[in-house]
């Protein structure tokens, strides 16, 4: 009975944490309760090839040891392939509240360990060029994370929750995609230093006027019902007028913004400054933003040579890019080389009929035959239906209105992990189109933080190992930088090029 009392109090004291560290020890303690820290301790496991991963961790530590440098160069390069094993499987992070295997986080640990060990240890015949040839293929070769945060008004403040957790750990991805409300955050990410972020995580600094109503007639007028002029205020006072080329130099983090078109031959577009380094950051989510019927479509705005604000492609106009690219995972793998998704979703047609990754995941693998058919079949046809009639209708208004029901069937809203809220009360839905406050803004970025620390452990196990790569590349840059400023010589940028 006394066991029974405190895993209770334990379970709500998780869900009501205001700090990560005291979830931590929570969440331990209710594991050491329930036996679970001993799950932890046992490799086997159906779940993943516990055998090669034992292996590898093996080997690593014994070509480390000895030391054997080569033979450990030639491990890391043939055997660090992303999600080894299948160690990434989420049924392996649904088990415990804290942690997975320790086998997976040894191996991971060891993996780290050895990549810094190469980066700073001299190896015969194997010189600045050549390693940092070494660390460029392993990295491209094993792939980076990508956060994708999805549209939701005012409801994306619970994307601010979101980062902040990852910043914290030292987990958010340098690649972020947003759509509609998710735009707004990913450009304020992106936009913003690391220095700026912790003042923003708290709200300061943040215009919170975004709404400003027009009288109901308006919007059946076709001018949307939602004032744009004040929209654009609030987006240009909270991102700047930074281009995506721009933003990017700026703090190296690479937003992408989804927009959807109006035009019938146009498709959806995903803006960064890969694809449009020169448009503004603030007109593209200004666009992303528009959503059918409370603002009208956009014309987006870029630079010129000088420096001047011009339309861009001035015959196209651009709504809400969750209406057909919500979470834009195939353009993100080709553009950035992409091998794990976390996805933030937040909008209110979708939260509430959302599953856990466990429970996903657990039904898909038990579920019958028939079971799968009857429901892979209405899918199938519920997108036909709406795709027939979005080319059928000629009124704008109901075309965008079949695109949007087309695309909440035909899209896929999770992402490798998926991070929403546990569900939607009536306070959510009534703060969804209001201006934001300060107590609103902690309220969701608590939330988000809430929502984030479970999911931790398995993003750390994913994003580990990327994030190492990245960090031996710039230190042997910098090494090999510094090394050729003192001979005299010109310092190589990272393209390998002269630095005038």
């Amino acid at each position: 009975m006394l066991l029974r009392t405190r895993v209770s109090q334990l379970r709500k004291a998780l869900e009501e944490s205001t700090q990560y560290s005291v979830w931590c020890e929570r969440a331990q303690e209710l594991d050491a309760l329930l036996g679970l820290d001993l799950w932890r301790l046992e490799n086997e496991s159906d779940d993943y090839d516990y055998v090669l991963i034992r292996e590898r961790l093996q080997q690593l530590r014994v070509y480390q040891q000895q030391p054997d440098l080569q033979n450990l160069v030639r491990a890391l390069r043939e055997g660090l392939h992303h999600d080894l094993g299948n160690i990434g499987n989420p049924l392996l992070y649904n088990r415990s509240h804290f942690g997975t295997k320790k086998l997976i986080e040894d191996y991971i640990d060891q993996v780290c360990e050895a990549l810094n060990f190469v980066a700073d240890h001299e190896i015969r015949n194997f010189g600045f060029d050549r390693k940092i040839k070494f660390f460029k293929e392993t990295a491209q070769s094993f792939g980076q994370p990508a956060l994708m945060l999805s549209g939701g008004a005012t409801l994306g403040l619970f994307h601010i929750g979101v980062c902040k957790a990852l910043h914290d750990q030292d987990l958010l991805p340098e690649v972020i995609s947003g759509s509609s409300a998710g735009s707004l955050m990913a450009a304020m990410i992106g936009t913003h230093t690391d220095d700026e972020l912790r003042s923003l995580y708290d709200g300061e600094g943040f215009y919170m006027h975004a709404w400003n109503w027009k009288r109901w007639y308006r919007g059946f007028l076709g001018e949307g019902f939602a004032e744009q002029a004040q929209l654009e205020r609030f987006l240009r006072a909270n991102i700047g007028e930074y281009s995506f080329e721009e933003a990017y130099q700026r703090t190296g983090r690479h937003i992408n913004v989804t927009v959807s078109p109006i035009q019938v031959h146009q498709k959806p577009r995903l803006l960064n400054e890969l694809t449009a380094p020169y448009l503004l950051v603030w007109s593209s989510v200004l666009a992303s933003c528009a959503v059918p019927m409370i603002f009208p479509p956009v014309t987006l705005t870029t630079k010129d040579g000088e420096g001047n604000y011009v339309p861009y492609m001035p015959g196209q106009r651009w709504v809400d890019g969750s209406v057909k690219s919500d979470l834009p995972r195939t353009r993100l793998t080709h553009l950035y080389d992409v091998n794990f998704f976390i996805a933030v979703q937040v909008n209110p047609h979708i939260v509430p009929f959302m599953e856990t990754d466990r429970n996903r995941l657990e039904r898909a693998r038990l579920s019958s035959w028939p079971a799968r058919i009857v429901r892979e079949e209405l899918k199938f046809h519920g997108t036909g239906v709406f795709n027939f009639l979005r080319h059928q209708f000629k009124h704008e208004a109901s075309r965008q209105l079949m695109d949007h029901a087309y695309s909440i069937i035909a899209q896929r809203y999770y992402g490798d992990v998926t991070i929403a809220p546990p569900g939607y009360s009536l306070a959510h839905y009534q703060h969804m189109l209001q201006d934001p406050d300060t107590e609103s803004w902690r309220w969701f970025c608590l939330q988000g933080e809430r929502a984030t620390w479970p999911k931790l452990a398995m993003i750390r196990s994913h994003i580990r190992i990327a994030r190492t790569l990245k960090a031996c590349i710039t230190r042997l840059e910098n090494r090999r930088n510094r090394r050729t400023a003192d001979l005299g010589e010109e310092p190589l940028s990272q393209t390998g090029t002269a630095v005038s």
